[in-house]
């Protein structure tokens, strides 16, 4: 399918590195619908290694306003209003200048000002189709910090609206979404879930040896942290890592292993990871006492072990600075957290690697869905979640994961998953068979050829 230019531009108002749904979308135009594809967005992060390598991919790097966060907090007001100026005037050069004239402008929503507001002007100025893809509501986003009464959130959201329904079509993200977008925004959405690209699988063993290599150095204690990973690390033989170890042309998983927890994380208000914190040292409490217990119990070793949990926090983020200190004062002996930032093509391989997912995603609205957890279903890793209005569209009670609303909630589960780890976990592994059919069940080059292609099949002739 081509239209009249045969060209698309994906319009990121963020860090591209960072937007993995536009990623995809940039590659399903790309490769799908056989368009050349401009994408406008911010550097910072390294996107995925299939859109940088593809020929018909280009991609346009706005720079950052970064003198904007020098100003102090009593300005703030000030300063949201003269970023958006900037980024409005930066968005326009580009859009109206530097970009071929496309077929189509396909935005990601939020952030909806002044992106929606560009686009909209530049798909009239160009003759191109207008079509937000809606991953949240960015007004409420502002609200975190601001509060729902602000006159800016007001101003924000009449702004969303209008320009949102100047779309020449919609995507979004959840039915719950879709219901909303039509009856109180009188916008009509076709619903594209998010589902993993081929590259989330399950990981070969092979495959983590080499990426427990790799990430060795990462997993060294960091300043002011002494805990179980730093010690074993200190005694570990070249050929060996914290999960494997090669034994001549043999690689085996120890079995003394800690089990691998994986997090990824925004470090923002509206991921409390608070929660996780607290269901940690609750876990670290309960497993020191039975120890402590253990020579009078009368329960077997095998049928009640429990064992270390390594937590590797994923992410960038203003709160992550504030959680890492946090993190060095708990002095946990059965716990410990390393926080990290992966290579694009490293990150399925740690989902694929890992024993369990934990989401602390809440949603500003309560309308969208976490794509970390699309990933991890896509390697077959189980998750728990924390649950929410829609979080019941993707996440299963008790099939693919466990939903929880309490850091107590979060720590039984973790107790009732690990017993016995890493031998007869029935409960986890039941979770990972229902978390490898979610995974298999669908990729995102399907469904953006069921739900995405008509659609921009139709708006870009």
């Amino acid at each position: 399918m081509r239209g009249k230019r045969g060209r698309a531009c994906v319009v990121v108002l963020g860090d591209l590195g960072r937007s993995p749904r536009m990623q995809y979308h940039a590659l399903s135009l790309a490769r799908q619908a056989s368009f050349q594809v401009d994408i406008v967005a911010y550097g910072g992060s390294i996107p995925h290694e299939a859109v940088l390598k593809h020929p018909s991919i280009h991609i346009h790097t706005m720079a950052q306003p970064r003198f904007i966060h020098l100003l102090p907090k009593i300005l703030y007001p000030v300063t949201l209003l003269l970023k958006a100026i900037i980024q409005f005037t930066m968005l326009l050069w580009f859009l109206f200048v530097k970009v071929p004239a496309p077929d189509l402008f396909l935005v990601q929503n939020p952030p909806s000002v002044p992106a929606l507001v560009a686009v909209k002007w530049a798909s009239s100025w160009r003759r191109a189709a207008f079509v937000v893809d809606w991953h949240n509501f960015g007004y409420t986003l502002l609200a975190l910090s601001l509060g729902r009464n602000n006159v800016f959130v007001s101003l924000y959201r009449w702004i969303e609206m209008h320009y949102g329904k100047m779309a020449t079509g919609s995507l979004c993200v959840t039915k719950a979404m879709q219901h909303e977008l039509e009856q109180n925004w009188g916008v009509r959405a076709k619903v594209l879930y998010d589902q993993p690209p081929e590259f989330f699988r399950p990981a070969l063993l092979e495959e983590k040896h080499e990426l427990f290599c790799r990430v060795k150095k990462d997993l060294c204690h960091p300043s002011g942290v002494y805990d179980f990973i730093s010690r074993e690390l200190e005694n570990q033989q070249l050929d060996e890592t914290l999960f494997t170890i090669k034994t001549n042309a043999d690689i085996l998983l120890k079995q003394n292993r800690p089990a691998l927890v994986v997090s990824s994380t925004s470090w923002t208000p509206d991921e409390n990871f608070g929660i996780l914190l607290e269901a940690a040292v609750m876990y670290d409490r309960r497993v020191t006492a039975r120890s402590k217990g253990s020579d009078t119990a009368e329960i077997s070793e095998e049928q009640d072990l429990y064992p270390n949990l390594l937590f590797i926090i994923t992410g960038k983020g203003p709160e992550k600075e504030m959680y890492e200190e946090k993190i060095k004062r708990l002095n946990l002996k059965h716990v410990a957290f390393r926080t990290m930032w992966l290579a694009a093509e490293d990150y399925p391989l740690l989902l694929g690697s890992a024993d369990l997912g934990v989401c602390l995603h809440t949603s500003s609205s309560g309308l969208d869905l976490p794509m970390k957890v699309v990933d991890m279903f896509g390697c077959g890793l189980p998750v728990c979640s924390v649950a929410y209005s829609c979080i019941q569209e993707l996440v299963k009670d008790g099939q693919n994961g466990l939903l929880f609303s309490s850091s107590s909630e979060l720590a039984d589960q973790l107790l009732v998953l690990f017993k016995s780890f890493p031998g007869n976990c029935d409960t986890l592994m039941s979770l990972k068979a229902g978390a490898m059919e979610t995974g298999s069940s669908g990729r995102w080059a399907t469904e953006w050829e069921a739900c995405a292609k008509p659609l921009i099949t139709q708006v870009g002739s």
